[in-house]
């Protein structure tokens, strides 16, 4: 039969295993939660940032029309879109990590048919790939402010400014053109 010191070597070394096993699970769950929490994070933001910029945005048109204001409308019209393009931007991203877990399950199941290989629920792979994916999300908006910078909102913004002087230019000359021309026939009576 089996003496003490053995049995207890074993016990010993299944306790040791369960506790790594326990802390590898819980690092996992850990990791999980964040990412699900990145994900909600940046989608909750947008929501929130958007609604603040929907009520700014008449006020920033209000303001647009004044002297030394005139970059107000352009500048939150690319707050807007920039804020905007956080969900497609977090939809490709997502659809990357998609690919990318796809590709580890298939791993996973070609290692499957090996008889000897024994299935690991806290692999190291895994969590590296859940760090990949909290950092990416936090990334959205960087990664949406250089399409808005790449895509010329600079350009657009002057082209913006150009027709909004232009039409108050117009409008002021027709507002002078009516009022001397009411002048006129009110003093020419």
């Amino acid at each position: 039969m089996w003496d003490a010191p053995e049995i207890i070597s074993m016990w010993g070394e299944r306790a040791w295993y369960d506790i790594k096993e326990w802390f590898r699970q819980l690092i996992r769950d850990f990791f999980e939660l964040l990412f699900n929490a990145a994900a909600l994070t940046i989608d909750t933001l947008r929501t929130f940032f958007l609604v603040v910029l929907a009520i700014l945005g008449p006020i920033a048109f209000a303001f647009s029309i004044y002297d030394g204001f005139q970059a107000t409308l352009t500048q939150w019209l690319t707050r807007y879109i920039s804020v905007y393009l956080w969900l497609p931007v977090a939809d490709i991203f997502s659809a990357v990590l998609s690919k990318i877990q796809e590709l580890m399950l298939k791993t996973d199941i070609a290692l499957l048919e090996d008889p000897t290989y024994i299935p690991d629920g806290s692999n190291g792979v895994y969590i590296v790939f859940l760090i990949i994916g909290i950092i990416g999300y936090f990334t959205i908006p960087t990664v949406a402010g250089w399409i808005i910078q790449s895509g010329g909102a600079g350009a657009y913004g002057g082209a913006v400014n150009k027709t909004a002087a232009k039409a108050g230019g117009i409008a002021g000359g027709v507002a002078g053109a009516t009022a001397g021309n009411i002048g006129g026939r009110l003093l020419g009576k």
